[in-house]
């Protein structure tokens, strides 16, 4: 991996870091149906306006029924989840718990597909749920008996994640722009019928719509833009590492911007989980090396 593609593998993870923080400020003023709608309906935006400066069409007919299961399965539902739990979790511990996506992928794989329980992929299950488990236990600690609903959001957004994985398996092969884009617009037309039950709580300040702007067009639309060129340049295998730096980065952004404290249990926990995922989808350092290897010879 060259030092271009380098750059922008860290500058990813610190986008994708940061959504949780942007979700943190925005998820309770706001309610997190509303936010999350701003946030798909900007990134939807900001591809539409991407593709017509490349000239490049949505391929609609025949994939409307494909990029609403993407559309409901890969973001409306998680980013809905993940803004509920926001409104008391923090930013850091949903950084991580997103992290797990790959394990519940893999176990769901395991069940459905009957794919056979390596040693490595055991090891990594055990070692994601003590992760989880350490995290989500000190978290519970901290709220107190309100912690179940939002730690059982954030968990299962990460499973919707490991749904959509699955589904694209066998799913129709459609370019990964266009699954990004029209997803981005199947999600929109999902929450809209919820904005009229659950309707923004209090008008965003300046501040807030500027955390919904960056959430929308920044940490989704044009961070699509650069895993889609990550992935063109260093392969998917190589480009799913930025799952590993994520946390590293929702962690520092939560303790420098929400002043967040960076305790034991999340230096182990993140630890835990970022090893799990590695075991479980095989991407050691040297795998990773030699998939960059692979893609340049």
């Amino acid at each position: 991996m060259g030092f271009a593609s380098l750059l922008q593998l860290f500058t990813l993870a610190a986008i994708w870091g940061g959504s949780f923080i942007f979700m943190r400020v925005a998820a309770s003023p706001l309610g997190p149906v509303a936010l999350i709608e701003g946030r798909v309906l900007f990134a939807a935006v900001t591809l539409l306006i991407i593709s017509w400066i490349v000239k490049k069409k949505l391929p609609v007919k025949g994939n409307r029924k494909h990029f609403f299961i993407l559309g409901l399965f890969n973001t409306a539902l998680p980013f809905l989840l993940f803004a509920y739990a926001a409104q008391i979790m923090n930013a850091s511990s949903l950084a991580v718990i997103n992290a797990t996506a790959p394990i519940w992928a893999t176990l769901i794989a395991t069940i459905y597909y009957k794919n056979q329980l390596t040693k490595q992929v055991l090891i990594g299950l055990v070692l994601g749920v003590l992760g989880v488990t350490l995290l989500v236990g000190w978290e519970a600690l901290k709220i107190g008996e309100g912690a179940i609903l939002p730690i059982s959001a954030a968990m299962f957004a990460s499973f919707s994640y490991g749904v959509a994985s699955n589904y694209a398996r066998s799913a129709p092969k459609v370019e990964a722009y266009a699954n990004a884009h029209g997803s981005m617009w199947a999600a929109v037309i999902f929450l809209l019928p919820l904005c009229l039950f659950f309707p923004m709580r209090t008008p965003p300040d300046i501040d807030i719509s500027i955390a919904v702007l960056l959430l929308g067009i920044v940490c989704t639309g044009i961070a699509y833009i650069l895993y889609f060129r990550l992935i063109v340049e260093v392969g998917a295998t190589s480009a799913l590492s930025v799952t590993f730096l994520v946390p590293v980065f929702g962690i520092l952004w939560g303790y420098f911007f929400l002043d967040e404290q960076i305790g034991f249990n999340t230096l182990l926990g993140s630890t835990l989980v970022i090893s799990g995922t590695m075991f479980v989808t095989g991407l050691t350092p040297k795998a990773l090396i030699s998939a960059t290897r692979e893609k340049y010879e």
